[in-house]
């Protein structure tokens, strides 16, 4: 590994992230002061496309998909196909609370410098940058994946900002190892019959009864549930006025478990509860599907390869295999469908807030972190330059992932 990060390939890359970036500072900065939601991200699609247009050889195909937010862009001939994934939706209310606009920043200087390594060397390979939509609230990658997005890929890498203090010592980047949980989401829907709540409330069904029934068994179910299963729920609809019986009452759930499977399994649970919240008020009841997220797989290979590409710029990274994210992500499902990565990299962030919260967004936009996620993309381009060029290592990756398959 270390004699292919000091070629003179990878070492021109090197130098081509910071000086790509640098020429469109402003368009990397605007996807962060002007966030956008799920699929609306037509200002975030618009920039990329219109940076990568510019690259000599880079073939851009706008919309890709079928997705009107989504985009590909890709370089090269023959070999294997390396795909970098590239998030840029962000949160209603907190703006880019994630970090979406950092592993943008990731993908897009990743790939350019890939672009650059085989330019200079002339190695056969494909190297991809696909621009992901919606993973806070609609599974862009779960499109593109039954699109055929993912179809031929040797391996697909991104990387994901979290709460620098996550890490421990100031001197530690990130972890490679990253393991998520699976979440399946649902609705429940009550009916109920309205009445007047002062003069003939004996006449209604209240559906918002049914609703705290169903809300409070749920609190008790957890006292039950394993240490890494997560419930958690918003009440959508409790009614429209307080002098009228609610006819109507909307829940809607996500449930975390290690595996989809037991997500689903603990769904069942969940649901248990509200049959019997239906029946003890009186209240007919439907559920609703709302998709879900498989669990992460990391592929140990690329976790390997880069603790070393980082150690060789001298910086630590670790590979804490026993960590698992108590969060859910699209990139789960494409962690099934090929050799995947997913790192994790820290950020500085007010009181060491995580993701999801105004101090994280803050952070997000500041210079430190965008320097931080230039920093990773080194790391990150020098394996996938590796995967292209490296057979030994592409096995690895490749054998890791069917070891994963065999166990389904």
């Amino acid at each position: 590994m270390t004699r292919l990060i000091k070629t003179d390939t990878m070492e021109a890359a090197k130098s081509m992230i910071k000086q790509s970036l640098v020429a469109y500072t402003e368009q990397v900065w605007a996807i962060f002061n002007n966030p956008e939601l799920a699929y609306k991200e037509a200002g975030a699609h618009d920039a990329i496309v219109g940076m990568l247009s510019t690259v000599e050889g880079v073939r851009v195909t706008p919309h890709a998909y079928g997705l009107e937010t989504s985009f590909e862009a890709e370089y090269g001939a023959g070999g294997r196909v390396l795909v970098f994934n590239a998030e840029y939706d962000a949160l209603p209310g907190i703006g880019h609370a994630c970090g979406h606009n950092l592993i943008a920043t990731v993908g897009l200087s990743s790939f350019l410098a890939v672009v650059d390594a085989l330019r200079a060397s002339g190695a056969p390979g494909r190297v991809r940058l696909l621009g992901t939509p919606a993973e806070e609230s609609g599974g862009g990658k779960i499109k593109l994946i039954e699109a055929g997005a993912y179809k031929d890929v040797g391996a697909c890498l991104m990387m994901h900002p979290t709460a620098r203090a996550a890490f421990g010592p100031a001197s530690v980047y990130g972890n490679a190892f990253d393991r998520t949980l699976a979440i399946a989401r649902f609705a429940i829907d009550f009916k109920g019959k309205p009445a007047h709540a002062a003069l003939a409330p004996w006449e209604g069904v209240n559906a918002l009864d049914a609703a705290v029934a169903g809300y409070t068994a749920i609190s008790v179910l957890r006292q039950q549930i394993r240490p890494q299963e997560r419930i958690h729920d918003i009440i959508t609809n409790g009614g429209k006025q307080s002098n009228i019986i609610p006819d109507a009452a909307r829940l809607e759930y996500g449930v975390r478990a290690p595996t989809l499977a037991g997500a689903l399994a603990l769904q069942k649970r969940a649901v248990k509860c509200f049959a019997g919240a239906a029946e003890s008020t009186g209240c007919t009841m439907a559920t609703q599907d709302l998709g879900g997220y498989a669990d992460l797989r990391a592929n140990m290979p690329i976790c390997n390869a880069f603790v070393e590409a980082m150690g060789a710029l001298g910086r630590e990274v670790l590979c804490d295999t026993d960590h698992t994210t108590p969060a859910s992500t699209d990139q789960g499902n494409v962690s099934y469908e090929c050799p995947s990565w997913h790192g994790m990299f820290g950020i500085p962030s007010e009181g060491g807030a995580f993701p999801h919260t105004e101090n994280f967004a803050r952070g997000a936009g500041l210079r430190k972190s965008f320097d931080r996620a230039l920093e990773n993309s080194e790391g990150m381009a020098a394996v996938g330059y590796r995967f292209l060029v490296d057979d030994e290592l592409a096995a690895d990756v490749k054998a890791a992932f069917e070891e994963q398959k065999r166990h389904d």
